[in-house]
């Protein structure tokens, strides 16, 4: 962790996250110790995966303070672990036996799908939108608790396919439909509409976008969590690996930008995840492996206790 003050701030306190796909478990474990110890959120953004552990964490407040939000972001990875569980997409067997890895790439369903997605558009692969991540989201989403009077401030971010803005929905705006839409990857599925305007992954106009957590007083102190590493050693090569390292590059100065600009006022706390995440490899952000899950969540803890 790379901290800017040691203390815990007596001010406002803004939470961002960024989304990272499965890399976000080591969110997940920054978050559970963070709770663990006290730490209080009074406004949060996230997008993709941030966006639903921002969700999962405010019914959880809602529903039972801190122990709550614990509980709703364990109960959200253990459903995604049950999905990969019968998922095609799963690591080889050599890979998984006798490597001890988890990535899929050698899995004939995952080159078989970077075959198709050179080949096709997502919405010529999937035209009816279908979503696994929309099923589960159908069973664990609450709306009614994100407009509790007890709820932090909740911004979900995604990105205008039209004008390339971020889109910002509040806590009375944010459904199934806007997390489906700041977590969907253009290149895997069909934009989301939500009304007249189609939507990308929010990620693309800010990962996290930081002005409505800055807006209209800034904060005491502003947490951050990423969930994708700042740098990453050699060149990518496949295709997958170069539009994942285009992408990374692009967030990765948006938030750069972001900072810079951010008040001399508001202390930095972030939560970097380069030494749990610059070894894995991409298609890892697609795997629902318990294991997989349960070690990046402990090392998102051991992130998380240092102050």
């Amino acid at each position: 962790m790379d901290a800017t003050t040691p203390e815990r701030s007596t001010g406002r306190v803004a939470l961002a996250l960024q989304g990272g796909g499965a890399h976000g478990a080591f969110t997940w474990g920054v978050l559970d110790r963070l709770l663990e110890d006290g730490q209080r959120f009074d406004s949060i953004c996230g997008v993709s995966s941030g966006a639903i552990l921002g969700v999962m964490l405010v019914q959880g407040l809602v529903r039972g303070g801190a122990d709550g939000a614990r509980a709703e972001m364990r109960r959200f990875w253990r459903r995604v672990a049950q999905a990969h569980a019968i998922s095609p997409f799963q690591a080889a067997p050599l890979e998984r036996w006798f490597l001890g890895g988890w990535d899929l790439s050698n899995s004939m369903m995952w080159q078989g799908m970077e075959m198709a997605m050179r080949l096709f558009s997502p919405a010529q692969i999937n035209p009816f939108g279908h979503s696994l991540l929309r099923t589960l989201l159908n069973d664990l989403v609450e709306p009614h608790l994100l407009c509790d009077p007890r709820a932090p401030s909740l911004t979900v971010a995604a990105t205008d396919v039209s004008t390339g803005e971020a889109v910002l929905f509040d806590n009375k705006a944010i459904d199934v439909d806007v997390l489906c839409a700041s977590a969907c990857l253009p290149f895997i599925f069909p934009a989301v509409r939500i009304g007249d305007r189609a939507y990308w992954d929010g990620g693309y106009a800010g990962n996290p976008p930081l002005a409505p957590l800055l807006r209209p007083i800034p904060p005491a102190e502003l947490i951050l969590v990423r969930a994708q590493p700042a740098k990453r050693p050699g060149v990518p090569t496949t295709p997958t690996e170069i539009t994942n390292r285009l992408n990374e590059i692009a967030c990765h100065n948006v938030l750069s930008a972001e900072l810079a600009a951010m008040p001399s006022s508001v202390k930095l706390r972030s939560y970097d995840a380069d030494e749990a995440l610059l070894h894995l490899p991409i298609s890892t952000k697609f795997s629902g492996e318990e294991a997989f899950l349960a070690e990046l969540f402990e090392a998102g803890r051991v992130a998380g206790a240092i102050t």
